[in-house]
């Protein structure tokens, strides 16, 4: 039986885990879930909103994913309503020009953030602050199938693939079988792990992770320049 021991847990700050479905949208769950997480009590953020300036931001179409220098800046500059201000479209939209939100989307909270060195020590070092991480990593097939325990390890020989990129927020940190561990949170829905949290151990996660971004304080996107 797998032991898995937990040393830092920040899952109270969340809410139910989100499904992304097959849109190129994972880095905005990534943010607005980190995000919502700063934030007093779980109201979920506008996915939608975030996704839409940081694609205009970076001059990226619907259908493709996100770069993270724009969702960091789209966070900051832009800010992001309650889910009900935008709700998630279930598919790409297919006409871009008419993909924009409304005037009427409410509140917009904004939170600037910060790039990190894309080690496990400091995305640690981040949730010992009570701070979760949004990690950017390449995927192999054991991200796919998680085991009984949750556990994503790598099999003998199996390397990142550089083509599968995936956006997640690390939440929690620990040991399984005595090798330190990540506790991340997915936006594949409820079924993928234990109810949408995996843990990744240091084999798996140490080659695949590529970049890693903090949230920081709050910001009044009302004095931030709109995107051109």
């Amino acid at each position: 039986m797998t032991e898995i021991v937990v040393l830092k847990d920040l899952r109270p700050l969340f809410g139910e885990a989100r499904n992304q479905g097959p849109r190129p949208t994972c880095l905005a769950f990534a943010g607005s879930d980190a995000h919502a997480a700063l934030r007093p009590g779980w109201a979920p953020l506008s996915c939608e909103f975030a996704f839409y300036h940081a694609q205009r931001r970076s001059g990226r179409p619907p259908g493709r994913g996100a770069t993270l220098s724009a969702m960091l800046e789209a966070l900051r500059k832009d800010g992001q309503p309650e889910e009900a201000g935008w709700p998630y479209l279930p598919a790409t939209p297919s006409d871009a020009a008419s993909w924009t939100p409304s005037d009427n989307v409410g509140p917009l909270f904004g939170r600037a953030g910060e790039t990190l060195q894309p080690s496990l020590d400091r995305v640690i070092q981040e949730l010992e602050g009570d701070r979760p991480a949004i990690l950017l990593l390449m995927l192999s097939h054991a991200f796919y199938a998680p085991s009984a325990e949750a556990v994503i390890h790598p099999s003998a020989g199996e390397g990142p693939d550089p083509a599968r990129r995936h956006a997640v927020v690390a939440t929690a940190h620990g040991t399984v079988d005595g090798e330190r561990a990540i506790l991340v949170r997915n936006s594949w829905g409820l079924r993928w792990g234990a109810a949408g949290y995996g843990w990744l151990t240091e084999t798996f996660l140490a080659p695949r992770l590529f970049a890693a971004a903090i949230l920081t304080e709050d910001v009044d996107v009302s004095a931030c320049p709109a995107a051109a």
